[in-house]
């Protein structure tokens, strides 16, 4: 029986309370309006957020894996961003693995698949026109997520998801630049008609140059705060 990968949790429906403080605190610190050294107090950050302070501490430790915080035990945690070195090294690993990904989808995809993958593409595109970029960086998680479930390789998928948690706060920051949008549909759809037509190297290739578009868009936007 074929494996395929788990889908982002964007495609679960509604956010929990959990991945809605981790996406605005998340955002908050690659904007700037948290501090790299500011202490995060989870009593204070349970009352600004009206919750509990279970979430509080998930989102605090789910930060962490993405460099965003660092947790120190019994000393609180503290906003912490990546060196430019750290986030050059993500990137790069990311891209390598996405673009391994969209070269097996290419190759294995069933016509299931490649259907879905191209209904998820539509939708982007609609998402564009309407300038919503809250809801195109959610449908963007299942789009990547159907190419790692098209691989048919589990351990693949697995961790080109787990990298892609890593990196996802610099990548959701990216959508902020003027015209990334569009941008990130065009880029998807030469990804796209690769995979459709089988076409493994142009896949890898469109892939490699897709992630290297999201870098630099996220430094340009790291730039001008």
């Amino acid at each position: 029986m074929r494996r395929s990968a788990t889908q982002p949790d964007a495609e679960a429906g509604a956010l929990t309370r959990t991945e809605s403080l981790r996406l605005q605190l998340a955002d908050e610190i690659v904007s700037g309006l948290l501090a790299p050294g500011q202490a995060l107090d989870e009593q204070e950050l349970a009352k600004r957020f009206g919750v509990s302070r279970t979430p509080v501490r998930e989102a605090i430790r789910q930060l962490s894996a993405s460099g965003l915080v660092q947790v120190r035990p019994h000393r609180g945690a503290l906003v912490a961003l990546p060196t430019p070195e750290q986030l050059h090294d993500m990137f790069e690993a990311m891209a390598e693995l996405e673009a391994l990904c969209a070269g097996l989808s290419a190759h294995n995809m069933d016509t299931a698949e490649r259907h879905g993958l191209e209904a998820i593409h539509l939708e982007l595109r609609g998402l564009v026109h309407q300038g919503d970029p809250l809801r195109y960086h959610e449908r963007n998680e299942a789009f990547h997520g159907a190419i790692y479930a098209g691989t048919h390789n589990g351990y693949l998928a697995e961790m080109t998801l787990m990298t892609r948690k890593r990196v996802a706060p610099f990548r959701r920051a990216q959508f902020r630049t003027t015209g990334r949008l569009g941008g990130s549909w065009q880029e998807h759809d030469v990804i796209v008609q690769a995979i459709l037509r089988g076409d493994r190297q142009a896949a890898t290739d469109a892939m490699r140059a897709h992630i290297g578009f999201v870098r630099d868009a996220f430094r340009s936007y790291a730039g001008a705060r």
